[in-house]
């Protein structure tokens, strides 16, 4: 299974970004999306998860969750915004893979024997930071994740 991570797009959902998630099974978005019409373009592409960012604001937002537990072909992930605001260990709650977005700095980095994957941000261009979203595959129970970078 071969899932997109986009996060920080804050309403620029750029072509490159469709083209690198065209033929993904699930997109997961961490964050400071920008607005609905974001969610609704990534829908178009494959089932979209989705968590709120620090400037997801109004009524759109509300209905978006802080935070997400999901199971992935038998992979359990978390997925947030901000890591910083992580309040349990991944690793004894059983996640396999934390998500997490808002540095807008691509990493994959493991801790305590969980990988902590930050797709950084497929959005504007912030600092000299690269424009980036990451790929997780799922296969025998485990996970992979990969950095992509767009422009």
């Amino acid at each position: 299974m071969k899932i997109g991570l986009i996060s920080d797009t804050h309403g620029l959902l750029r072509p490159e970004a469709l083209q690198a998630l065209a033929g993904v099974e699930r997109i997961i978005h961490a964050g400071d999306i920008g607005g609905p019409e974001v969610l609704e373009r990534l829908r178009g592409i494959a089932p979209v998860d989705a968590v709120r960012g620090n400037n997801d604001k109004g009524t759109w937002a509300r209905q978006i969750p802080p935070w997400l537990a999901l199971d992935l072909a038998g992979v359990s992930v978390h997925v947030l915004h901000d890591v910083k605001e992580i309040d349990i260990d991944p690793g004894a709650a059983g996640f396999q893979v934390v998500i997490a977005g808002h540095s807008h700095k691509p990493q994959i980095a493991e801790r305590d024997g969980v990988p902590f994957v930050n797709p950084g941000s497929a959005g504007p261009r912030r600092f000299s930071l690269p424009v980036t979203l990451a790929y997780l595959t799922v296969e025998a129970g485990g996970a992979k994740a990969v950095i992509q970078p767009l422009l």
